[in-house]
């Protein structure tokens, strides 16, 4: 019989070294412990924090109040419908809720068409939308990504903290998805792994369709963002310290970048606003 391990230690030095002895391949790829504290207790103050009306009018800013719920939510230690209940009680009028619980549903809906397709969901669902085809996108993530050296500042924090916490804000799983895509031309599926690797609340389902709506796989549109909308919903903190500032890869109109992205492909819709990373896009 398995012995069971360990579940008391003096410090969190000590747990960390433990793991690292019984996990050494992983130690060996990254030995990085997400700060995000785990279990029953730690998932319900994360709730009880959660405030559904600043949720729906900052969620889309890199400092707004998002839940952080969801690596709870990835391991079954809060259920969907507990979640639910809490901000219905938490708001005095329905509505406030709308945001919060409709993201609910759309996990709920990842997971049921997960069901539905099984190892389905690490193939394109549907042609790229980009005026390439799949044979044009590379199969290796690029090193620069990976090691967070590619010299943009947005992306190299993206990939460190990705590496470092386990965790990214939503807009920031968009961003890396487009500019691993779009701009570095390589397969949905190299990053779609990546992510998974080192996500706390990495799901499959959520993970990989989402992925494929940036690419443009499960899709009317490939999702592409610029300079713009990245400062703005960022507040500047990446942009401010960026020596490529006014020359980097984002620069440009939507209709410019669209452009030089994608000039084979029929026109496609510009891509400004915010879309969630677990909500698929409106069919046209």
């Amino acid at each position: 019989m398995t012995q069971d391990m360990k579940r008391e230690f003096a410090s969190r030095e000590e747990l960390i070294t433990y793991l690292g002895q019984q996990f050494p391949e992983s130690a060996a790829r990254d030995s990085h412990l997400s700060p995000t504290l785990g279990g029953r207790k730690a998932a319900e103050t994360a709730l009880q924090q959660v405030d559904p009306g600043k949720y729906s009018s900052t969620r889309n800013f890199l400092n707004g109040a998002v839940t952080r719920l969801s690596p709870y939510l990835r391991y079954g230690v809060l259920s969907l419908a507990e979640v639910r209940d809490m901000v219905l009680a938490k708001v005095r009028h329905q509505e406030d809720a709308v945001k919060l619980v409709n993201e609910l549903g759309w996990r709920d809906y990842w997971q049921r068409l997960y069901a539905e397709l099984g190892e389905g969901i690490w193939q394109d669902r549907e042609p790229y939308k980009t005026g390439y085809t799949a044979s044009s996108y590379s199969e290796t993530m690029p090193k620069d990504i990976v090691e967070g050296t590619t010299g943009l500042v947005c992306i190299d924090s993206f990939s460190n903290e990705l590496r470092e916490t386990g965790y990214l804000h939503n807009h920031q799983r968009m961003w890396m998805a487009a500019y691993l895509v779009h701009w570095r031309k390589v397969r949905w599926q190299a990053g779609a792994r990546w992510f998974l690797a080192h996500l706390l609340d990495g799901d499959p389902a959520s993970n990989n369709l989402s992925w494929q709506w940036v690419a443009s796989t499960f899709s009317h549109k490939a999702y592409f963002f610029n300079r713009e909308n990245l400062e703005r919903y960022t507040k500047g903190v990446y942009c401010a310290d960026c020596p490529l500032y006014g020359q980097c890869d984002f620069e440009g109109s939507y209709e410019y970048l669209e452009g030089k992205l994608f000039p084979a492909a029929e026109k496609v819709d510009r891509s400004g606003g915010s879309k969630s990373w677990n909500r698929p896009q409106k069919r046209r």
